[in-house]
């Protein structure tokens, strides 16, 4: 993808209120209710090593969200965000710094890390502590399906897209979910892969978090919370490996664009911007975004 002067980070916010069913590290301060942070800046383009606030950054309000949660990329300058509390989900525009309720969802839904699948017309949401993944069409705002992805411990906390379909991550199993997406967005039965290696590490609280794909979509990259790293898993295996020269400490959600990768780091109020080689094995820091506005971002999307 060519460089890009104007490119749009997004970041989503911690909840303001924690389930009691759901692991504490989640709940690590008080932040805007139902406020989606936006930062313009040089997302695909160099960045110094310096911090900086930047002066275009402004909000946007989620109108009767208590919570703002997990973000997507839609079509043009449309984006998605995730009410955390009651999983209801709201539709937005960039260009227009507008947002308003799009899907009303039934009691008993969460909704966390989230990925559109614009060619489809699908949007595949995490459920957290429920152990589900949500799908709904954007045509109809329909549920096209409740996945039940596991019955064991479960906070199912993002997912990202790849040729085969929805991976999504589990921060307390170390398991990944494959949700199969046909050519023509029919969905398959959910497949459960077990991990091998550094990332399989469940002794912290909260373990495996935001999760991308490998640019030639051979491999998937996870990010690991607890231990601050981020790791490398065959999709075929599950067998895992570190990526060296990355340190980021209170990772949360990535976001993969050819060979460069960045980290949000909630506690730290940030999102880092590496390099990766070409084979995934290693990466150096290039950049950091900070904001005033950040108060615990919890992930990114890029909009054009």
């Amino acid at each position: 993808m060519r460089h890009s002067n104007h490119s749009t980070v997004i970041a989503r916010g911690r909840f303001l209120r924690r389930d009691p069913s759901q692991p504490r590290t989640r709940a690590v301060r008080r932040v805007f209710a139902g406020v989606v942070a936006l930062v313009l800046a040089a997302f695909f383009g160099p960045a110094p090593l310096a911090s900086a606030a930047r002066a275009t950054d402004y909000l946007i309000p989620l109108p009767g969200a208590s919570s703002a949660e997990g973000i997507a990329a839609g079509a043009g300058t449309t984006f998605y965000a995730g009410d955390f509390g009651n999983g209801d989900i709201f539709r937005g525009d960039v260009r227009q710094q507008t947002a308003s309720l799009f899907i009303d969802v039934p009691d008993g839904r969460a909704a966390v890390g989230m990925t559109a699948d614009v060619g489809n017309s699908l949007l595949f949401v995490a459920g957290g502590g429920t152990g589900q993944a949500y799908v709904y069409n954007t045509d109809t705002r329909q549920t096209v399906a409740v996945l039940q992805l596991t019955t064991g411990p479960a906070f199912i906390n993002d997912v990202a897209l790849t040729p085969e379909g929805a991976w999504f991550t589990n921060s307390v199993a170390a398991e990944l979910y494959l949700v199969p997406v046909g050519q023509d967005g029919e969905l398959g039965s959910v497949r459960t892969l077990s991990l091998s290696g550094p990332a399989n590490d469940t002794t912290s609280q909260f373990n495996l978090n935001g999760i991308a794909a490998t640019p030639d979509g051979e491999s998937l990259i996870v990010a690991h919370s607890g231990n601050g790293a981020l790791y490398t898993v065959d999709p075929a295996t599950g067998a895992s490996e570190i990526i060296e020269g990355v340190s980021v400490p209170a990772v949360d959600g990535i976001v993969v664009k050819g060979n460069q990768l960045w980290a949000v780091q909630n506690m730290l109020n940030q999102v880092s911007r590496f390099v990766l080689d070409d084979d995934q094995e290693s990466g150096k820091l290039k950049g950091v975004i900070t904001s005033g506005l950040f108060k615990t971002p919890t992930t990114a999307a890029p909009v054009r």
